[in-house]
């Protein structure tokens, strides 16, 4: 005779540890995939820094020397960030694209955000996911 007490079905068992895999698998995928859109955000962030510093840069040197310091004009960094999303295609790569563009005397800090939505559904997380990116350039006058 068998013990009744070691008789059951293993298929509750093996469908809950399916379950959790699934789960497990559904957030590693949408984590992934939110990191490489942040990774893509901040080379989208630094690149319009750079080309908003080396504008102003340039347009310093050209138009009042070098002297000690070039100063950045917040209008003009706004405009080369501007200028950069318009021409690079950044925003068909990034559809929803916003930003915001930050200066102090020698800094341009860009931050950009984006829509994104998430590969796969995960119970709790919401469907309204928005990824930013941030970078900043420093223009220096060395001797």
């Amino acid at each position: 005779m068998r013990d009744r007490g070691e008789r059951g079905s293993v298929t509750p068992l093996i469908i809950g540890f399916a379950v959790v895999v699934a789960l497990l698998v559904a957030v590693v995928v949408d984590a992934s995939a939110a990191y490489l859109r942040r990774q893509g955000l901040n080379s989208a962030a630094d690149a319009a820094a750079l080309a908003a510093t080396d504008g102003i840069q340039g347009e310093e040197v050209y138009t009042k020397g070098l002297g000690k310091r070039a100063q950045i004009d917040p209008a003009a960094a706004r405009r080369y960030v501007a200028d950069y999303f318009a021409s690079s295609g950044i925003r068909a790569r990034f559809p929803g694209l916003d930003y915001s563009v930050e200066t102090t005397a020698n800094t341009v800090v860009v931050q950009v955000m984006t829509p994104m939505d998430l590969p796969l559904r995960v119970p709790g997380v919401g469907t309204n996911v928005r990824v930013t990116g941030a970078a900043a350039s420093v223009v220096v006058v060395s001797d």
